[in-house]
């Protein structure tokens, strides 16, 4: 498996497709961060065409087991974030 992309190559690979300015590439890149955050933050959710779906689940109160312990104990309701990969990427992928 590749390493992953790291930001910085992210943002120069945005700049040379853009062609604009790193600088540029990566306060575009911040401010879509910044957004996707927010959005989902407040329950919402953010269809990214082609690539897919990021979105909030809320898990209800559970009973979990320590590994270490073999305890049973009750973990509380919280929430996830979650993303749908699109078929477009995982045709692209596979195909």
């Amino acid at each position: 498996m590749a390493k992953p992309m790291t930001k910085s190559q992210l943002v120069t690979a945005l700049a040379e497709k853009t062609e604009s300015d790193k600088k540029t590439a990566g306060a575009s890149l911040d401010a879509l961060i910044q957004i996707i955050t927010e959005e989902v933050s407040n329950g919402g959710a953010v269809t990214l065409p082609g690539v897919g779906k990021i979105y909030c689940r809320e898990r209800p109160e559970r009973m979990v087991r320590n590994p270490a312990t073999g305890e049973q104990i009750k973990k509380e309701a919280d929430k996830v974030v979650k993303m749908t990969i699109a078929k477009a990427l995982k045709d692209s992928v596979n195909g």
